[in-house]
């Protein structure tokens, strides 16, 4: 998806991902106390500047966490004879790097050798939902930067066609529930998909059906509009709800509509485990926002480097 902002989620490699290390909300009071302000500051700039940056920094952090943990392995750059993720096949498309960069170059000015370029991500990822209308929470701390990045580990990212079995089998082998699997979807709210993406659910889509049967008909026919089997515009697609800068539980609405637009995104209403989650969520934005802010420190928490396999990076595309 070339500026695609939906989160993908990854068919997770089997590595280990457990860890001894010990977060904290409270890690930088006095090493760096103003480093939550220097990043939100970063982060609306970038946002004013250019309103894809929240949903980008969101993306970023769920395909950081999923490959080798919160490490910030997401942000290397390739190096002679390594590939790293963000040039592996599924990441082509996660943007804005570059004001990660710009936060941790303001980091180290004031606070040199401190803050992890893996903090600022989680950090980031609050804080674009927050200044979406999304809720706050205390971003736990501490995380250490790993010093591995391999594009052939990105390359497991379930295509938009997976069904329920699939997604909580991936989820599964990070710790992650049924119930964070639904919730941590939501972040689709803030979603955009290229056709891509989604073609194959309105062309051809079975021996029986040319558009996938679960979508709603005049949400379908208007897809298929504005991605044509012979589509020559790369930029066409769709966000993934009806109110793509906020962040809010429109999503789950349309879903219950028949108005997913990933096959992946429908298929959470139609297995009996995700359904009443999916349901649940589109009648109260209040149980999503409390569901979203569980897994996503649950999320957190994933991989989490300590300073035996970790470092500070001094700039995020290089380890030390």
């Amino acid at each position: 998806m070339g500026y695609s902002t939906a989160i993908g989620f990854l068919l997770l490699i089997v590595i280990p991902l457990s860890t001894t290390a010990t977060l904290d909300a409270h890690y930088y009071d006095k090493t760096c106390p103003r480093a939550e302000n220097i990043i939100l500051e970063t982060i609306r700039n970038a946002s004013l500047y250019d309103p894809k940056v929240p949903a980008r920094l969101l993306r970023m952090f769920f395909h950081d966490c999923f490959i080798r943990g919160c490490d910030a392995s997401i942000l290397l750059d390739s190096t002679p004879g390594n590939q790293a993720e963000k040039d592996g096949p599924p990441n082509i498309s996660v943007r804005s790097f570059y004001v990660i960069e710009d936060a941790k170059t303001k980091l180290e000015q004031a606070c040199p050798r401190t803050v992890s370029c893996a903090d600022i991500i989680a950090i980031a990822a609050r804080d674009v939902v927050t200044q979406s209308g999304g809720p706050y929470w205390n971003v736990l701390k501490g995380r250490k930067d790993g010093k591995v990045s391999k594009a052939s580990e990105s390359v497991n990212l379930p295509a938009p066609t997976f069904n329920v079995s699939q997604l909580i089998q991936s989820f599964a082998k990070r710790g992650l529930e049924i119930k964070d699997l639904v919730a941590l979807s939501g972040g689709h709210t803030l979603g955009f998909s290229h056709c891509s993406s989604f073609k194959s659910r309105l062309h051809s889509f079975s021996s029986t059906n040319d558009v996938d049967p679960t979508m709603n008909d005049v949400f379908a026919e208007n897809l298929r509009k504005t991605c044509p089997l012979q589509n020559k515009n790369a930029s066409a697609g769709q966000f993934l709800d009806s109110t793509s800068s906020k962040f809010d539980n429109d999503y789950y609405k349309q879903i219950v509509a028949g108005k997913g637009v990933f096959g992946s995104d429908q298929a959470l209403l139609n297995d009996f485990r995700t359904r009443w989650i999916v349901e649940s969520f589109a009648r109260e934005e209040g149980f999503f926002f409390k569901e979203f802010v569980a897994s996503m420190v649950k999320l957190g928490n994933v991989g989490v480097k300590t300073n035996g396999d970790g470092e500070v990076r001094l700039k995020c595309s290089v380890v030390n």
